[in-house]
């Protein structure tokens, strides 16, 4: 029987949850920059995309590491 969420200790709750976070910022990431790659290849329009998506990748990754690093207002 697998163990419940709420029956793991606390420590090993937020090393899964961190871990999870970890690899939804680089799915994210990855996804923006492909994305990117294709508008650049040519295979979908370009309306300014790449850059914008370069930045989100860039602005996901910098939160991963200082969630206050990426706040503010535009």
């Amino acid at each position: 029987m697998s163990p419940d969420w709420n029956s793991l200790p606390e420590d090993l709750q937020l090393v899964l949850a961190r871990e999870a976070m970890r690899r939804a910022v680089e799915t994210i990431a990855g996804q923006a920059e492909a994305l990117a790659g294709e508008i650049e290849a040519g295979g979908i329009a370009d309306r300014g995309g790449p850059e914008a998506l370069r930045l989100l990748a860039a602005v996901v990754r910098l939160s991963a590491r200082d969630p206050k690093a990426a706040s503010g207002t535009a």
